[in-house]
């Protein structure tokens, strides 16, 4: 057997158990996850299958598995009550709808700037997803029905839920909880915790507690297939929370596409992976099914399972399928209670604990857009969070860049001894009397009244000038500016120039011929010059002001100050 066949043995059994791997986490997550979102268990289970399976052949990821997730299910569950009205096929029309925003944003190549999203909002926006589970997940906990529609409904009922503990229910969400935590690490490879705990939870409820409230009427076989209805009125009222799962989707599946990235060295193609799970959406309208994103827990138990390629995706897929079809009589005996504990312990392990525990020896503005992005999704919505979440970490890095940018202006006055009386090759400025070749070369550099006399500044701007920095260049600049009979506008270490800092460099030139200061533009070209002459912001400076070295700014100076 040679080489190369051995090493695709070895991939296809790495990718084989892979894929029965995730299937196995996969099962009690998406009856959980299908339960919280209020569409029912087996629908997270028909999610899990298409998303899964359309994910694997399309997404931009070889090794990711697609299942519901614990953002969708918080997102869906306000969706369900506040937009729908427990109306099923507005839900699936809103489902659709956002497959199809996904699939719109892959198209115009808007995945790549996903990864541009500052970590203190993936933290905030991750932490708060694990509180709202928890924080919904506590009502059936003790026995009581949960509440849908966001954090703040649910905590309303806390206080008539403890009044009204279920001791049975209790005693099962405390036993589901206990296994997923202290289930013994030898046994992790061969049973994944959360599976344990169901299995666990349910056979103490059939054998001893069993007046607790479980999943009855689950349905089995294969489901029936309904386009989604939206009356073209309903189109405004359905795109917010359309556009509100699209994003969490797409948030949700690019950053579990990091993470298997980081695992095995490969990368994704993040456009392609919205619209593979985007049209995957859509399919999962059809069928009744919870929507799905990129499931980290599931792809990294693929990876560490030796996942390497899309069949293991597909094989999750495949293995859900039949659970699917003969589920109803089993999953009826499911206490919610049992789903719930395994719910918490996820909600927990969602929580980014390294960020938060450190989160006092990171800059303060961090902390600030953290405790926005969490607050505002307990309060309000998921979306909003984000939104003022990235507004607010973009006016940080504002602020910060704002002070880079200025330590990258550097003013230099030049001595008129010195440079107006060097030559053209750089020597130290003596006269040749057997040259006159230059007719700027006279002693009137030699003749000034003060010999320390710098009538001509130099103001290099180095490296990239943004929105952020163009407020306070202004000010900066013009002190030195008005100093100075000549100004050299040094652009020659300039990277990049925006709209913003090209208008304020107008303004200087503005304020410079206000003061009788001439100016001198050298350097200018590239990427540094094309706002700055797109927008003709230099039009006041001559023509043959613009040098290319310095060489060029010594002689138009002389010309100037004689």
């Amino acid at each position: 057997m040679s080489s190369q066949t051995s090493e695709k043995l070895q991939n296809l059994r790495g990718d084989v158990f892979g894929g029965l791997s995730a299937a196995v986490v996969a099962l009690p997550l998406s009856l959980a996850f299908g339960v919280a979102s209020g569409l029912g268990a087996v629908a997270g289970l028909y999610g899990a299958i298409v998303v899964g399976f359309i994910g694997a052949l399309l997404g931009g990821s070889k090794t990711q598995i697609s299942t519901p997730t614990a953002p969708l299910s918080v997102a869906m569950a306000v969706v369900f009550v506040d937009y729908a009205n427990d109306d099923l096929s507005k839900v699936l029309a809103v489902v659709a709808l956002a497959g199809l925003i996904q699939v719109l944003m892959g198209a115009l190549r808007l995945g790549s700037y996903m990864a541009y999203t500052p970590y203190a909002v993936v933290s905030g926006f991750t932490s708060a997803v694990g509180l709202i589970i928890i924080l919904v997940q506590v009502l059936p906990f003790l026995g009581t029905e949960v509440v849908l529609g966001g954090a703040l409904k649910s905590l309303r009922a806390w206080p008539d839920a403890v009044s009204n503990i279920d001791p049975s229910a209790l005693a099962l969400g405390v036993v589901t909880l206990v296994v997923c935590v202290f289930w013994p690490e030898r046994l992790r490879k061969f049973l994944p915790p959360s599976v344990a705990a169901l299995l666990i939870g349910t056979l103490l409820s059939v054998l001893w507690l069993s007046d607790v409230p479980t999943l009855t009427g689950v349905p089995s076989g294969l489901p029936d297939i309904e386009l989604p209805e939206l009356p073209l009125g309903d189109l405004g009222a359905a795109l917010p929370p359309a556009v509100a799962i699209a994003l969490l989707g797409s948030i949700n599946s690019l950053l579990t596409a990091r993470v298997a990235d980081s695992l095995t060295l490969q990368n994704h193609e993040p456009n392609r992976e919205l619209m593979g799970v985007g049209f995957a959406n859509v399919l999962v309208a059809l069928v009744g099914g919870v929507p799905g994103a990129g499931a980290t827990s599931c792809t990294v138990a693929n990876v560490q399972a030796g996942g390497r390629s899309r069949v293991s995706g597909v094989l999750c897929a495949a293995i859900l399928l039949p659970l699917a079809l003969g589920l109803g009589s089993i999953a009826d005996v499911i206490p919610h209670a049992v789903l719930a504990g395994i719910l918490i312990k996820i909600g927990f392990d969602v929580i980014d604990w390294r960020y938060i525990t450190r989160i006092h020896l990171v800059p303060r503005e961090n902390l600030v857009v953290l405790a926005l992005t969490l607050g505002l999704s307990v309060v309000s919505d998921l979306v909003v969070a984000v939104a003022v979440g990235l507004i607010a970490a973009a006016m940080t890095s504002a602020r910060q860049l704002e002070r880079l940018e200025l330590d990258m202006v550097v003013s230099t006055p030049l001595l008129d001894m010195t440079f107006l009386a060097e030559g053209d090759d750089g020597d130290d400025g003596e006269d040749d009397d057997d040259d006159d070749s230059d007719p700027f070369d006279l002693d009137f550099d030699l003749e000034m009244d003060d010999p320390f006399a710098a009538r001509t500044g130099l103001l290099s701007l180095r490296g990239s000038f943004t929105v952020a920095s163009s407020t306070k260049l202004f000010s900066t600049i013009r002190s030195d500016i008005a100093e100075h009979e000549v100004v050299i506008l040094d652009f020659t270490q300039t990277v990049f120039i925006d709209d913003s800092a090209a208008l304020v460099l107008g303004q200087l030139v503005d304020a410079a011929i206000v003061s009788d200061t001439e100016c001198i533009v050298m350097g200018l070209s590239g990427l540094a010059g094309t706002s700055v002459e797109a927008l003709d912001v230099l039009r006041r400076v001559p023509e043959d002001h613009f040098v290319e070295d310095l060489d060029g700014a010594r002689a138009v100076a002389r010309r100037i100050l004689l």
